[in-house]
């Protein structure tokens, strides 16, 4: 075998065993969101987080202003943030911008979907169907796919303990 045979042959091994998730990507207007995913929670976990990537293509903002799902009582977009040290969470009343041209990562450590009061413990291979709202383009369907507890990102990755520090799917509300 040629040595470009065997480079092509061993790509073509890591693309059939990387764990990295093919969810197609969602249009809605101006915006494409990718990457939709979650981590698995504890049992008895009341809370839980949700992640995906919103670009704007567009020449106006749009604002994420609502979200949905049956897996939750509630679920609301907040921003986790260290002030002096210390991590704080907060709701974003006025919603999510997504200025044009830009792309916004939610993500842990940073923005997020905040499913509380969850129904029943989020399991790895779930699937969660749920709604986002935008000012704009509306009405969006998303799946997130939920990965493994100390998952760093869509593709299952293990978390290490900095990114464990931002888990806080067990949190009280």
């Amino acid at each position: 075998m040629t040595l470009l045979g065997r480079s092509l042959f061993a790509f073509a091994l890591l693309l059939i065993g990387s764990p990295a998730s093919f969810a197609a990507d969602v249009k809605a207007g101006d915006l494409v969101i990718s990457q939709p995913w979650s981590r698995a929670t504890p049992g008895g976990a009341k809370t839980g987080a949700g992640y995906l990537t919103i670009a704007n293509k567009g020449t106006a903002p749009d604002r994420l202003v609502a979200v949905s799902g049956e897996v939750a009582g509630r679920i609301e977009v907040h921003e986790m943030a260290v002030n002096n040290g210390v991590m704080t969470m907060r709701p974003l009343e006025n919603g999510l911008t997504i200025e044009p041209g830009k792309t916004v990562a939610l993500a842990p450590g940073g923005y997020h979907l905040m499913m509380m009061d969850l129904k029943s413990p989020l399991k790895q291979g779930d699937k969660l169907p749920m709604t986002l709202e935008f000012e704009k383009a509306g009405k969006v369907a998303v799946t997130i796919e939920v990965q493994a507890v100390g998952a760093k990102g869509p593709g299952g990755e293990s978390g290490g303990s900095m990114m464990k520090q931002h888990d806080h799917s067990g949190m009280k509300m």
